[in-house]
């Protein structure tokens, strides 16, 4: 599906949309409260990267790029899973090709089927889930675009929230995805330590070469706007499946205006294995300010003080 246009906007919608807003709050509230029950402590400490917006933020490449730095294990859900990406979905394949080790599925099961390997006891890092307090956290981090902030600042499915803005008292950290001329301001907790992180797009194309851009992904204009000599545009929804008509509508469109067809990396490992080589897509390296991983490192370490 889409992302809904009035995310975005205080439009007339999106107040009409204010009491549905109302319930969903209380509703999330009831089986927050439910889970927290139940939660789980995990021997090895979690790191968990999530956010208040629902889709589109750019959280996975933050994943990535901590993962990466940690050599730490990833679990996540993996939503919309298809035959496509080994029925894991397109956010765990892509971190899998990068060499990450990926546990989908329940998260929970899967951290304590990690707990069991008693030679192993770093982090584990927890793609989304700060929503779900089935599992007990030792690091909460938020992570928000810049160029989104909170959208019209209203609450499903009136807005993009999934919680009020007020919760972002409870993260540890938040980590700020920075982007060039953003006219949004975005108000932070004071008490919350803020860090920042740029993206940069690795074109896999000459500088000069015509596009045809497409994606399915939360905020396309996000991935169109940052590319170079774009003759035409086309998007689908977040995680779309591309079919067989879609992939030859899409190439008979290059065709027509001369360009070559630029995807993300995301939508590129949904596509059908045997239109891969012909279809490049563009690489989002990720790089967090240095001061976030030393604050990381200290607060890994206070916490193992207090356990002491």
């Amino acid at each position: 599906m889409k992302t809904p246009w009035w995310f975005l906007y205080k439009t007339p919608l999106a107040f009409l949309l204010l009491p549905a807003a109302g319930v969903y709050y209380l509703f999330s509230r009831i089986v927050y409260s439910w889970r927290k029950i139940f939660a789980y402590k995990s021997r090895r400490k979690i790191i968990c990267i999530g956010g208040l917006f629902a889709g589109g933020v750019g959280k996975t490449p933050i994943v990535r790029a901590i993962a990466n730095r940690l050599d730490i294990p990833v679990v996540m859900r993996g939503y919309k899973r298809s035959a496509k990406t080994g029925n894991i979905g397109d956010e765990a394949t892509m971190l899998m090709n990068d060499g990450i080790a990926v546990h989908v599925g329940h998260r929970k099961s899967n951290i304590m089927l990690l707990n069991r390997q008693k030679n192993e006891n770093g982090p584990i890092l927890m793609d989304d889930g700060l929503q779900n307090p089935s599992i007990k956290k030792d690091v909460s981090v938020v992570v928000l675009d810049e160029s989104l902030g909170f959208g019209n600042g209203f609450l499903l499915p009136a807005g993009p929230l999934r919680e009020p803005k007020k919760h972002l008292r409870r993260a540890d950290a938040i980590i700020v995805i920075k982007r060039e001329k953003s006219k949004r301001k975005i108000k932070l907790p004071e008490n919350v330590p803020v860090f920042y992180a740029t993206n940069k797009n690795v074109m896999p194309n000459g500088r000069y070469d015509r596009i045809v851009a497409f994606a399915g992904i939360g905020y396309p204009k996000k991935f169109f706007r940052a590319l170079p000599n774009v003759v035409a545009r086309r998007s689908f929804g977040d995680h779309y499946q591309y079919t067989e008509k879609d992939i030859e509508y899409l190439m008979n469109l290059a065709t027509r205006k001369n360009a070559k067809l630029v995807t993300t990396e995301k939508d590129w490992v949904r596509l059908p294995e045997n239109v891969r080589d012909k279809i490049k897509y563009v690489r989002l390296e990720t790089n967090i300010d240095e001061k976030f991983f030393d604050w990381l490192k200290e607060k890994l370490n206070a916490n193992d003080k207090k356990v002491g």
